[in-house]
């Protein structure tokens, strides 16, 4: 029997990007960790049914030129497995080759194929080449399809964000920490996206927090740095920040998640 690794299916496509907020007279450097990621994927993984052993076992083990080599061969014998093309597809995105990924998930939907880890990586694929309103579609599906599931809500805010869709991205943001509280692209992201609307205090609040559980984590102490440092040239951003702790509950009415939620703990730390 053979056994998939479920632990090989991780979609790590990490990018740490910049992007410049005008808040007013306020510029804020946010570093975004753009972790697009289907963590260990959940039963509904179609990337966890089986098209064919052997292709599906490298597929597994990460030997990801012999799984296209042998996904190529189940296609020449049936080419309208739609599994068999998003196998292929994802195989090909794991060593960079993007049109020929792209094009295997654009197969698999039109063969039937409707999974939300298939939306989800579509999507993801899609963003990668700068087709927003695609990706955002192809998001909407993976939430649709797998609304219980973080990383759906988590890409398709990520998305909204990219588009300047604000609120919508904020939405989903929260919507992902109320499946999954620790996570801290989320909760990076949530503080790009307040930063961007002008909450500064929402943001500080975020990555203040994420920068003493998580010290480790890059982007919330760059972003936080660089709200620091805005301190020296915006009016009364200091004195706002230093009163937060007083300010909780009103942070909290005003996020419609409770605050406990919003915060790692030390055994997210990484």
């Amino acid at each position: 029997m053979m056994m998939i690794l479920k632990n090989s299916y991780n979609l790590l496509r990490s990018r740490c990007m910049r992007w410049q907020v005008k808040s007013g007279a306020l510029f804020v450097i946010v570093f975004l960790w753009i972790a697009s990621m289907a963590f260990a994927a959940s039963r509904q993984n179609s990337l966890d049914a089986i098209c064919d052993t052997s292709a599906d076992f490298s597929l597994g083990t990460e030997n990801y030129p012999e799984a296209i080599r042998l996904h190529l061969q189940v296609l020449r014998r049936n080419p309208n497995s739609a599994l068999a093309h998003y196998h292929l597809g994802f195989a090909q995105g794991m060593i960079g080759n993007r049109s020929a990924e792209l094009r295997e998930y654009e197969r698999a939907e039109a063969l039937g194929l409707r999974n939300w880890d298939l939306f989800l990586n579509l999507g993801l694929a899609q963003l990668e080449n700068g087709n927003l309103e695609a990706a955002t579609d192809s998001l909407r599906n993976a939430v649709s399809l797998g609304k219980n599931h973080w990383e759906s809500h988590f890409n398709l805010g990520l998305v909204y964000e990219r588009r300047a869709m604000l609120a919508s991205a904020e939405h989903e943001m929260l919507a992902a920490l109320r499946l999954n509280p620790w996570e801290p692209d989320t909760l990076n992201l949530l503080g790009v996206v307040y930063a961007r609307e002008g909450k500064i205090a929402h943001a500080f609040h975020i990555w203040s927090d994420l920068a003493r559980e998580a010290p480790g984590y890059e982007p919330a102490r760059k972003n936080l740095a660089t709200l620091g440092n805005q301190t020296q040239v915006v009016p009364g951003l200091g004195d706002r920040c230093a009163s937060l702790s007083d300010r909780r509950e009103a942070i909290e009415r005003e996020n419609h998640l409770p605050i406990c939620q919003m915060r790692l703990g030390s055994s997210a730390t990484r």
